[in-house]
């Protein structure tokens, strides 16, 4: 399989994907024990001091999750259906981290389900991921702002607590963040998507990157050279050989393989 013909693999237009019955949130995630694993730290951006008072720290992902569907701190919550909490594996070495639930999120409860949920896990498993194992999936804000509307810094500000708590109790090796609000609530960064998409930084001991949203992707459907599509496959074969050195393992991510 070549290079173009293993991209194709997540080449998907907003018309090609079927909305279907939504899981209900309810039970979406099974509870698993928290863990703390040492980091090795190697890479090029100094960390950010990013913590939660012990104080406010929750025990487990279920008490963040309980604390968080009853949550009323913020504009958001009169105008939600759900708290979109987490979908995913709590025990995977790599957290993804979006901007904010849409409508289909909002109504089942789970983050990146839509459109463009489909396309992140399609993208996921073109290099081999499995999305029921590999990954933990949140976002920056847990209810969804009206119209889809980017969320306000007092919405990410407040969101921020159970975001820095996800990260801890999960405890990943490697953070992908998707899109320009999640990359401003972790690193702080100021500059474009566009210009840092596809770096690795260390934060708080972690590798993270940020990447293009799916969302952009449905709307720029080229796979030419230089296209975000390209500088996507570029950037997830660019993850998967991270993790599968941080993993010890001893397969290479090359333009030919077939996962």
């Amino acid at each position: 399989m070549t290079d173009k013909e293993q991209m194709s693999l997540f080449d998907i237009t907003p018309s090609e994907i079927p909305l279907v019955e939504l899981p209900h949130a309810e039970g979406a995630a099974e509870a698993l024990p928290a863990k703390k694993t040492a980091r090795s730290s190697k890479n090029i951006s100094p960390a950010i001091s990013n913590t939660v008072p012990v104080s406010e720290q929750f025990a487990s992902l279920d008490a963040l999750r309980e604390v968080a569907c009853n949550c009323q701190k913020c504009p958001l919550a009169p105008t939600r259906t759900n708290v979109v909490v987490e979908r995913g594996d709590r025990n995977a070495k790599i957290m993804i981290i979006g901007e904010a639930p849409g409508e289909q999120e909002d109504l089942s409860g789970l983050p990146f389900v839509g459109k463009s949920g489909q396309l992140l896990d399609k993208i996921l498993e073109s290099v081999g991921f499995d999305i029921t194992k590999d990954v933990y999936v949140c976002n920056t804000v847990k209810c969804r702002p009206p119209n889809n509307r980017v969320p306000t810094p007092v919405e990410t500000n407040t969101c921020k607590p159970y975001l820095l708590e996800q990260i801890r109790l999960i405890d990943p090796k490697i953070i992908l963040l998707t899109g320009a609000t999640s990359l401003k609530s972790i690193l702080a960064e100021k500059l474009a998507i566009t210009k840092v998409r596809g770096q690795w930084y260390e934060w708080e001991g972690r590798l993270v990157m940020p990447i293009f949203h799916p969302s952009y992707l449905l709307r720029n459907q080229s796979r030419e050279q230089g296209s975000p599509k390209w500088l996507t496959w570029q950037d997830v074969k660019a993850i998967k050989a991270k993790y599968l050195e941080l993993m010890g393992a001893d397969s290479v991510v090359g333009d030919d393989e077939e996962f």
